[in-house]
């Protein structure tokens, strides 16, 4: 069985690339749009109200199915995952991206000054093209950016351990992966990203990641799994994560994340892999 997270298919429509592999009465060709906004909320229905699963972020390619009423229904190319985005925060696809934002999070100038007026925060991985340059400013779609916090595109962070690091302090965001609020699986796929490293998008597709090791193995860069939740080992006795107890990024021993998630009924890890 497919799963409806990453199936791009819904009331008898599905995208022709599914047809002979997804049952449907109709099969259409999906049409290509990018995210114009800083982040923009990827939902489980057409509404603002609706549970936030996921976001893109600038630059990133959305493939639209369906538009209606100011939504539109697809898949995000980078992670796969379905559901729908304001038709307002998408436009059509520009230059293909040669760098990517390699700070926690960066301003788009209107000018290629520090005293221009800011027209965008993006952050880190959001993908851009250089269309130009002015002394340290590199010129985007989404503003001028100074170019010490760019990152061509293949210059990949040596340690994702140390990336994920840095959203220490960052607000707890349910469907999050923007520098400004994160959720558990959102953290494990930036730093892995930023990293040049693949990653699904949410915590039980991750525990299928890498391989199994044993609890008394454990070194830093490992993922320690409970259910709906993930962490990533600092080193073998501490974990870096995004989690609703503090409602934010924190490093903590591992051992009192596992004494506290039992007492909470939330039972024992149920997992650590080696990516």
């Amino acid at each position: 069985m497919l799963d409806p997270r990453l199936t791009l298919a819904r009331d008898g429509i599905a995208a022709r690339a599914l047809e002979g592999i997804v049952p449907a009465e109709r099969y259409v060709d999906t049409i290509l749009r990018q995210a114009r906004v800083p982040a923009a909320a990827l939902r489980r229905a057409p509404s603002p109200e609706a549970e936030q699963l996921d976001q893109l972020l600038f630059g990133e390619l959305f493939e639209v199915l369906a538009e209606a009423d100011g939504w539109a229904f697809g898949q995000a190319r980078r992670d796969g995952y379905v559901g729908y985005v304001a038709s307002e925060a998408l436009g059509a696809p520009g230059a293909a991206p040669t760098h990517t934002v390699r700070a926690l999070r960066t301003y788009g100038f209107s000018a290629p000054s520090i005293k221009a007026a800011p027209i965008g925060l993006y952050s880190m991985n959001t993908p851009v093209a250089e269309e130009g340059r002015e002394g340290r400013f590199v010129k985007t779609a989404g503003g001028w950016i100074v170019e010490e916090h760019l990152a061509a595109l293949g210059d990949d962070a040596p340690d994702y351990v140390a990336v994920a690091e840095r959203f220490v302090g960052t607000p707890y965001q349910w469907g999050g992966r923007e520098s400004l609020g994160l959720d558990c699986s959102g953290l494990v796929q930036q730093a892995l990203y930023a990293a040049g490293r693949a990653s699904p998008r949410d915590s039980d597709q991750q525990a299928a990641m890498g391989e199994p090791v044993d609890a008394t193995a454990l070194r830093r860069g490992d993922l320690v799994f409970w259910r709906g939740h993930v962490a990533m080992l600092t080193s073998p006795t501490d974990i870096v994560h995004a989690n609703s107890t503090h409602m934010a990024v924190v490093i903590e021993p591992l051992a009192e994340a596992v004494t506290r998630t039992a007492n909470r009924g939330g039972g024992e890890p149920t997992g650590y892999r080696r990516i």
